[in-house]
């Protein structure tokens, strides 16, 4: 596999310093699992360190020089079809920084909580049986989102712990959340000398070709991530996991808005409960679930424990 990907590679920086433009359709950036092909393997950590750097704003000797990907063994066919996977992309610096970052295309209405929930876990794992308080990691979770989350203009938002009277007294920077909104991204006057900006408009399926030539000539990093992407668009295995999560994640999405369109018609405590029944037969997580009809967590487990 990594020699035909080296080879792919070649031919395709060949086929651009001959100026020849390669005609394969150009697979969504923002699919979880195209994300990950780019940046959550070890041969793509160029990317990713680079990604980073510019979502945090480091420079110079502040940025990240070297990270260790960690990466996701679990790409299989029923993986991609589970409707309830979760993609993400994990690396560590080494100074043992973790990060941990997710794409969601879709509003569940449960973001914040979400995000609260996996970067907890994160933090926690982060120190084995026996060890010190002082062994736990520090944790940056990142969100990028394709919806609006938040009712102010900034794209970017990052939280922290603060003190709610005393003005920026932070309490730790043991863990730290971002959340990027596209939506908002997408309406503002874009700075290519921005490296964030640049990202994020390589991340965009519908960017138009002349603005995708402009960020290959202005940053060698991201010439390199298209040439995989090119690579990865052309790639047989790979398109059939592509399509596969992108009918998982259109069927999940259904599922979701169906589910909230008959909890607000069912009022009565049995008819969710008949939703909730449905939901787990269809492969959706109880804490989901129990977010969608309101009934309670404990009691979705236990309907789960005992088959629906």
């Amino acid at each position: 596999m990594a020699g035909r990907l080296q080879v792919g590679i070649m031919e395709l920086i060949v086929n651009r310093q001959e100026g020849k433009r390669v005609a394969v359709r150009r697979l969504k950036p923002k699919n979880d699992f195209i994300f990950q092909r780019l940046f959550g393997e070890q041969d793509t950590k160029e990317s990713l360190i680079s990604l980073l750097n510019a979502i945090l704003q480091l420079q110079g000797t502040e940025s990240i020089a070297d990270i260790t990907v960690i990466e996701n063994k679990q790409l299989d066919k029923l993986f991609i079809d589970d409707k309830t996977g979760r993609l993400d992309v994990r690396a560590e610096t080494l100074d043992g920084v973790q990060f941990d970052i997710e794409i969601q295309l879709a509003n569940q209405r449960n973001m914040p909580r979400r995000t609260l929930f996996y970067a907890s876990k994160l933090y926690i794992s982060s120190i084995k049986a026996g060890g010190k308080y002082e062994d736990l990691k520090k944790t940056v979770a990142i969100n990028l989102l394709d919806f609006h989350l938040f009712s102010f203009e900034r794209f970017h938002s990052t939280f922290h712990f603060y003190e709610d009277h005393e003005e920026r007294f932070m309490l730790t920077d043991a863990m730290e959340l971002h959340f990027i909104e596209y939506p908002k991204f997408a309406n503002m006057k874009k700075n290519l000398n921005n490296p964030l900006h640049r990202w994020l408009l390589f991340l965009d399926e519908k960017l138009p070709e002349e603005q995708l030539e402009e960020l290959i000539r202005m940053d060698p990093v991201i010439k390199k991530a298209e040439e995989r992407l090119e690579w990865l668009s052309s790639d047989e295995e790979t398109l059939r996991l592509y399509e596969a999560r992108e009918h998982s994640l259109i069927e999940r999405n259904s599922l979701i808005a169906e589910g909230k369109a008959q909890g607000r018609a069912e009022g009565r405590a049995e008819g969710k409960k008949e939703i909730a029944k449905q939901m787990l037969a269809k492969g959706l997580e109880p804490a989901l679930i129990a977010e969608l009809t309101g009934l309670p967590l404990d009691e979705i487990r236990e309907m789960a424990k005992n088959g629906g």
